[in-house]
């Protein structure tokens, strides 16, 4: 795979993981998903996980992955090269597998004594990353390992980062995020 082909394939492959994010913060509010429970001083999850948001972003990113699934024959004639059109199974670990990692996170943030928004260098990064991967992994193992080739994912660990702080900064700017990270 040339270089250009090979970020175009991680950046569509990763879609559907990186829009549901961005989404929930749309879709939040409501009742959170820990519904207050703490353990020990601190609150599970907090209020910035909610059901409505962690729903509503999932489904935004199944409902991209089968929009771009529409447009892949199109897209990869006009490209000159493959990209990869995704499986049901896919698009729902990717979406949903991303929303989990995001909330694993948040309960890791907590157990480390970190408040709501607090910066979690590294893990705010990749958090949902390693959540839609591993189940996408585990449920779709021949698609995943097609698509998900060493340098693809080289290139997801490389550019999600930049990708996630660069769309976070927007979503302050724009009011939508309470912290730029």
């Amino acid at each position: 795979m040339e270089p250009i082909e090979t970020v175009v394939v991680a950046f569509w492959a990763m879609l559907p993981a990186y829009v549901p994010n961005n989404a929930a913060v749309l879709f939040g509010g409501g009742r959170p998903i820990d519904a207050g429970r703490t353990w020990g001083d601190r609150r599970l999850l907090g209020d910035g996980k909610t059901w409505r948001g962690t729903l509503g972003g999932t489904l935004t990113g199944v409902a991209l992955a089968l929009g771009l699934n529409a447009i892949q024959p199109s897209a990869a004639d006009t490209l000159g090269f493959a990209i990869p059109e995704f499986p049901i199974v896919a698009a729902i670990t990717l979406a949903g597998g991303a929303m989990l990692g995001d909330i694993t996170a948040s309960f890791l943030k907590r157990r480390s004594g970190r408040e709501r928004g607090a910066a979690f260098p590294g893990l705010d990064q990749l958090d949902f990353v390693v959540g839609a991967l591993l189940p996408t992994a585990l449920a779709v193992p021949g698609w995943f390992g097609e698509t998900f080739t060493i340098p693809v994912l080289v290139v997801v660990i490389v550019v999600t980062p930049i990708l996630h702080v660069g769309t976070n900064v927007i979503a302050y700017r724009l009011g939508l995020k309470d912290e730029p990270w």
